[in-house]
């Protein structure tokens, strides 16, 4: 290799060791530019119907959000904390009652005494070690270097410094492309915003079902803490796979403590649930929005997990979404899909100038 290559070399291996250090701090602006993607979806909206500028539509985009969350506060916070206290407070007697009750399950004449494992106390004690590590992972949610006190913090201003005047940004993005290539990594980058704007709604939509089918379910079963559990079982359907299995434990936890078919009762709930999700809401919302198989959903949970923790996971579908456009239009469509083929022939990747329009940036997501 010539000195040109082995510098070449270097700089990248440095490059790619500076990525991974920084790793966290680029999830957190990963995790802005999806906020201001979806931001950025109404405040063009507004713009088309209401005809304003962008800054008083962002503005009302803005205000619209800080009334919102303070109704939302107002209504909801209160019966929210204390139903979540009363779910802290019940969870380790449930966990109890239900050692207990395995530990029955499990005695037979056959078999003698349960296993140690199964004992209530260790399980009592093993509770506060997962607890702390799962705290551990969420606290170093991006980067050491970052308290975590400021991350949502960072997080919002971070989206609304997107939000308010997104060009500069995606220009000095685009500036990291060769120059041939500039235009057609524009329009890659309209597709990913384009494909998280869909994603976000789809899933919005998915979990506001999920939430309120919960609700009312275990509003009919009569099983406390109605309010909690609901709004437990919206959040983690934004995690694929893993989500809707955690959130059954809280509810079946509870109503334990009252009487077991209520117990029965909340897992055939939650299995009806997750069917009509699976085989009406994703093919009718989803599919439609997002296409993503099962096995690279859950490939992608594994692989941005390991890498990320508990953020890799949470935005591991988002992700997953930016990545499959990049795989299918850079390296499918512009490289393996031409291999072999004419030079010329490969328009889009060569002799492509970056846009000079100064309004280009106005259409959705080409901006965030």
């Amino acid at each position: 290799m010539k000195l040109g290559q082995w510098l070449g070399l270097m700089g990248l291996t440095v490059s790619l060791f500076v990525l991974w250090q920084i790793r966290g701090l680029l999830l957190l602006m990963f995790t802005a530019a999806v906020l201001a993607t979806v931001l950025n979806t109404l405040v063009l909206r507004l713009q088309r119907w209401l005809k304003v500028p962008r800054g008083w539509a962002v503005g009302a985009i803005v205000v619209g959000m800080i009334v919102l969350a303070g109704v939302l506060g107002v209504a909801l916070v209160p019966p929210l904390v204390e139903q979540f206290q009363e779910l802290l407070k019940l969870l380790p007697v449930a966990f109890q009652r239900l050692a207990g009750w395995l530990e029955n399950l499990l005695v037979s004449d056959f078999f003698g005494s349960p296993p140690s494992l199964l004992d209530p106390n260790t399980l009592l004690n093993d509770i506060p070690a997962l607890l702390q590590q799962s705290i551990s992972q969420l606290l170093s949610f991006f980067s050491n270097s970052l308290a975590y006190v400021l991350q949502p913090i960072l997080v919002l201003v971070f989206t609304l410094m997107l939000l308010a005047d997104p060009q500069p940004y995606r220009r000095g993005a685009l500036r990291l492309f060769p120059s041939f290539y500039r235009r057609r990594a524009d329009d890659i980058l309209t597709k990913c915003a384009r494909g998280l704007s869909s994603w976000f709604a789809g899933i919005t939509i998915n979990c506001a079902f999920i939430g309120t089918l919960s609700g009312i379910g275990l509003l009919i079963l009569q099983v406390d803490l109605v309010l909690v559990h609901a709004l437990l079982a919206g959040l983690l359907n934004f995690i694929p796979n893993i989500g809707p299995t955690l959130s059954v434990v809280f509810p079946f936890s509870i109503a334990l403590l009252d009487a077991p078919w209520k117990a029965f009762g909340v897992i055939v709930l939650y299995l009806i649930i997750q069917n009509i999700e699976s085989y009406w809401l994703t093919p009718t919302v989803m599919a439609a929005r997002v296409s993503l198989l099962p096995a690279v959903t859950l490939g992608a949970q594994i692989l941005f997990a390991s890498f990320f923790g508990l953020a890799g996971l949470i935005l591991a579908l988002p992700l997953a979404v930016v990545s499959k456009i990049w795989i299918e239009e850079a390296l499918l469509g512009d490289v393996l899909d031409r291999w072999g083929g004419k030079r010329g022939g490969s328009e889009g990747a060569e002799g492509v100038q970056p846009s000079a329009h100064p309004h280009q940036g106005q259409h959705l997501a080409s901006r965030t």
